[in-house]
């Protein structure tokens, strides 16, 4: 894939005149866009109508959650709308993610799907005292990633320091998607586990889910282009 098609830019705001720009900034650059919560629940579907309108393709970003049947039944409505990939949370289960993947079994041309592991914003500390689950954040991920290839998905969402070890141990086709990217000189905010995205490139992942460094810059469409310059550059 070209550079710009690894990129996932992530539309998180409320404010439908600043989405809609953000959408025809981005058209024709290849790159996809990530409508998460706090996007989806202010606009609802018709977001996602706009951006495939524009030639974008969109991963829904809701990390569903809860028992398997309530999980199937939300992914069943979700799977009439025009979405590329889309994620629950591994945290669920098996059962809960075999149950999704049924979902989308008979479909002819099916979203990716994706399993959320560790949130690229939790600490080894939280993990292991807030969480109570012990060991490594790798641990824990690679636990996870194992599970959703087990019922059949097609990646899972970590952070770029996880992508060698789940290519390692589930092959290199098992698809890593991964936030926490953040260029140089950019703010951290609430991520904690980050990288450059020449570093994740590096590091082997597939896609990098980039927010605020593109969304936030006063010329969006130039902030994503610098970006690309120095990713094609390298």
């Amino acid at each position: 894939m070209m550079a710009a098609e690894k990129i996932i830019v992530a539309l998180d705001t409320q404010d439908p005149q600043k989405c809609r720009k953000l959408l025809h900034d981005l058209s024709s650059t290849k790159v996809w866009v990530k409508i998460g919560m706090e996007l989806f629940y202010a606009e609802g579907p018709r977001v996602i109508e706009e951006a495939k309108d524009l030639g974008l393709n969109v991963f829904l970003d809701l990390k569903l959650h809860d028992i398997p049947q309530t999980v199937a039944s939300a992914l069943k409505a979700l799977s009439r709308l025009p979405v590329d990939m889309i994620n629950v949370h591994a945290a669920g289960g098996l059962e809960m993610m075999e149950k999704s993947y049924e979902v989308f079994s008979g479909m002819k041309q099916r979203p990716l799907l994706i399993a959320v592991t560790q949130l690229t914003s939790t600490s080894q500390v939280q993990m292991n005292q807030e969480q109570r689950i012990l060991g490594s954040v790798e641990d824990s991920v690679l636990h996870y990633a194992q599970l959703a290839q087990k019922a059949r998905f097609d990646g899972v969402v970590c952070s770029p320091h996880e992508v060698k070890l789940i290519k390692n141990n589930l092959g290199s086709s098992f698809l890593t998607v991964t936030p926490g990217i953040r260029p140089q000189g950019s703010e951290t905010h609430d991520q904690k586990r980050i990288t450059t995205p020449q570093e994740a490139l590096d590091l082997g992942t597939d896609y990098m889910v980039i927010g605020r460094p593109i969304t936030a810059a006063s010329d969006p469409r130039e902030a994503l282009q610098t970006i690309l310059k120095g990713l094609n550059h390298a």
